[in-house]
């Protein structure tokens, strides 16, 4: 089977297959059709249609505009005159094997939550995570005493899967087994829509990679998360 008649060959670049499939309506494309990029408030994460096109970069360039920081993700070389501000290795895991259930305790979490669902991020650090990331796809939640203390939803959306992220636990419940319940239910929801769940996190996040590992996931790629910014044309 070739690399593009694989069911996970999307997995890829994740990005682009979302914003040119089912994200379609969260994106805004090059003034070519070769990059683009979630919406602001939405995701910080843009894409090319080819990595190895230099006219895909320069799209990129001009939808972005000089001297702006974007994020990438995969295994993108910058061409001269782009700035790389930040790398963080990664690791992408296959979430086809994990055990997917519904979980009674978890509340379907929507725009009005996102208030406490920032302060959540902002306390735990999950990843990237703005006003609107809620939009993206299912949220779960699950409260103590009314108050939310932990999530997990969907973000990238390739055709097929979606990525379960921002799974975070406030600090004074952890130990309850809160993200593994939530990531089983939100994988439930993926599956229960025909797709399979994947997911990303940051190589030098043992403890949770851990977890996935042991909840089925297994490792598929090891990709690497970066900051850019455009050439400064002015210069």
């Amino acid at each position: 089977m070739s690399r593009e008649s694989r069911p996970d060959a999307v997995l890829d670049n994740p990005v682009w297959a979302a914003l040119d499939g089912p994200h379609r309506d969260f994106a805004e494309t090059g003034p070519a059709g070769l990059a683009a990029r979630y919406g602001a408030g939405v995701s910080p994460f843009a894409a090319l249609a080819d990595p190895e096109d230099p006219h895909a970069w320069t799209d990129l360039a001009e939808l972005v505009g000089p001297g702006r920081e974007v994020w990438l993700t995969g295994l993108p070389t910058p061409p001269a005159g782009w700035e790389t501000l930040m790398s963080i290795p990664g690791v992408q895991l296959d979430g086809r094997a994990v055990r997917a259930e519904e979980e009674p305790e978890a509340v379907l979490l929507g725009p009005a939550d996102v208030p406490e669902m920032l302060e959540l991020v902002e306390l735990t650090r999950p990843g990237p995570f703005g006003g609107r990331t809620v939009e993206l796809g299912t949220y779960l939640g699950i409260r103590r005493g009314g108050a939310l203390v932990a999530m997990a939803g969907e973000r990238m959306r390739p055709p097929g899967w979606s990525e379960i992220s921002a799974v975070c636990t406030h600090p004074g419940h952890r130990g309850e087994g809160l993200a593994g319940r939530l990531i089983r239910a939100v994988a439930a929801a993926v599956r229960d829509r025909g797709d399979s769940p994947f997911l990303h996190a940051a190589a030098e996040n043992t403890s949770a990679i851990g977890l996935y590992l042991a909840m089925g996931f297994t490792l598929r790629r090891e990709p690497v998360f970066i900051g850019v910014r455009t050439p400064d044309t002015k210069d």
